[in-house]
């Protein structure tokens, strides 16, 4: 256990004890606790293998590498269409964890295998995603702005592909390309 990390298990409001019940299934493992994130991180060699972070509707066990699991039990869970990597597994009750302790065992192990033969996830390139028409114009139209886009690291550049994709109308789309002109001009990123 390290102490940095109990703050989190204490001020767990809702999930006080299905996250701890999660620290103990994590420690049950040769991994190292650690604080990232304002969340525990358990790591293997400076790994990052398993988060425990909880929202208001559950908690979960996220997994890093978990697209590389071998998911027998079907409960893994992508958060988004946009995540490459990390698997969730979420839970609602002590119960549920509590169940599925040995499963959640099993994964860390294999998870730890995945990271002592040095697996990576495959990530999708930055050229791969469709930019959305609206934000294509105004690169195609202002050469300085796909310079500078084009400068930008691959992940800023997937941050404002997602962002601007997001409105289903093509108005919305415009108003923020727009409002990041200038952003992506000074080389910043999306959230910076």
């Amino acid at each position: 256990m390290n102490p940095k990390v109990d703050f989190f298990f204490n001020n767990a409001n809702k999930w006080q004890e299905e996250v701890r019940k999660l620290r103990k299934v994590a420690l049950d493992s040769p991994l190292t606790e650690e604080l990232k994130w304002g969340c525990p991180c358990y790591t293997f060699q400076k790994s990052n293998v398993v988060l425990i972070h909880s929202f208001k509707e559950y908690c979960a066990f996220l997994f890093f590498k978990g697209a590389l699991l071998h998911d027998n039990k079907g409960i893994l869970i992508r958060q988004t269409k946009n995540v490459q990597a990390a698997r969730q597994i979420r839970f609602t009750n002590v119960q549920q964890i509590a169940k599925l302790e040995p499963i959640l065992k099993a994964y860390i192990y294999e998870a730890i295998e995945v990271e002592k033969a040095g697996l990576k996830v495959s990530f999708k390139k930055t050229s791969e995603y469709i930019i959305p028409e609206e934000f294509q114009k105004r690169l195609d139209e202002f050469p300085l702005l796909k310079t500078a886009f084009d400068t930008l690291t691959p992940g800023r550049q997937r941050a404002y592909i997602f962002y601007f994709s997001q409105p289903k109308q093509s108005k919305t789309r415009n108003l923020r390309v727009e409002k990041y002109m200038s952003q992506i001009l000074n080389g910043k990123g999306l959230n910076d």
